[in-house]
């Protein structure tokens, strides 16, 4: 798989869940219990996230959540994900294993390319890379990284660098901020050319980035009561598509893999009180927010748990497989969501 829509226009929308690696729940016994049920449950795909250090201060908003604020706060645990990746896709059989989002700047790109190559072909090529530019200013400073002014420029040649690493022999590379030559680096990664990288962020560098270095967009949906609405999605699925067009790549080749909280409610009684929310409700309310989604572009749905809970979360897997995927997969795309 190439792309984050790979799989999906195979078998209509592929679906996986977020587990937890961070806070009172980033322990060895849940993630590893989380993601057998998820491969056993037939799901596509589970994903982790990132941060190397939780600085106690910060300069810049969390981007999302509407309080801005960073959930847990520093004082917490945060299990390094270029190490719980391997363990789960050890431990796991068939299910892909995806990283969302990789903090691109933080790390030596030949090192971070040498280990992701290492997970892909140990793991049979079921390695996804999601891929962001960081937004805490204080990490930076924390691990002496590159400036945080410059983290998205640094962002893109850093992947230029690897996708050079994983697909040629005796690689060369001349870049602002990294140059080598003179290298043989393998194992080479057992997907070709690369594992999928899907790009993080929502702002118009990120599609930028999307369509010229991507395989798939990563839209994270922001935490509170719009979320990231299908119409905003599609607007932003659409630009991302003209700048594919313009930097001469084929639109049909870049997925879209949207990350948000599924709270699913039971099949009958009284709703809850506000709003109505994407993603939220009974079962058919929430097949029909799905088909919304996948008419505005979305391939791939990643889902949070709303409850961080690991009975409530085995729970929730559950009643997806049996209660939200067979009707997703029974129903006809509308002409809209073939358009690409």
């Amino acid at each position: 798989m190439q792309g984050g829509g790979a799989i999906a226009r195979r078998r209509g929308a592929a679906l996986g869940f977020n587990i937890p690696s961070r806070g009172p729940l980033a322990r060895a016994a849940v993630a590893t219990r989380l993601a057998r049920a998820a491969d056993a449950l037939g799901y596509s795909i589970v994903t982790i996230s990132d941060h190397v250090v939780l600085p106690t201060r910060a300069s810049a908003p969390y981007p999302y959540d509407v309080s801005g604020a960073f959930p847990g706060g520093a004082d917490q645990d945060y299990l390094e994900p270029l190490v719980l990746a391997p363990w789960l896709l050890s431990a796991t059989r068939r299910i892909r294993v995806g990283i969302s989002v990789l903090v691109v700047p933080y790390r030596n790109p030949v090192v971070t390319a040498k280990q992701l190559a290492t997970i892909d072909a140990l793991s049979g090529g079921r390695l996804v890379v999601g891929v962001g530019v960081g937004w805490w200013p204080e990490e930076f400073e924390a691990l002496q990284a590159p400036p945080f002014a410059e983290r998205g420029e640094v962002t893109d040649e850093y992947l230029r660098l690897m996708k050079t690493l994983w697909t040629e022999d005796l690689p060369r590379f001349e870049g602002k901020h990294y140059r080598i030559a003179d290298v043989v680096v393998r194992p080479k990664p057992v997907q070709k050319p690369h594992p999928p990288i899907w790009v993080g962020g929502h702002t118009g560098p990120a599609l930028r980035r999307t369509a010229v270095l991507g395989d798939a967009w990563h839209p994270i949906g922001l935490r509170g009561p719009a979320g990231l609405a299908p119409g905003e999605l599609a607007a932003k699925v659409a630009r991302i598509r003209a700048l594919a067009r313009e930097a001469g790549r084929d639109p049909e080749t870049i997925g879209v893999a949207l990350r948000a909280s599924l709270d699913l409610w039971p099949a009958r009684g009284a709703a809850p009180e506000g709003p109505p929310r994407p993603l939220a409700g009974p079962p058919a309310k929430v097949v029909a927010d799905l088909l919304a989604y996948r008419a505005a572009g979305v391939d791939t749905f990643v889902f949070d748990f709303p409850r961080q809970e690991p009975g409530a979360m085995l729970t929730l897997m559950r009643r997806v497989a049996r209660e939200v995927r067979p009707r997703l997969a029974r129903a006809r795309p509308t002409p809209e969501a073939g358009r690409r």
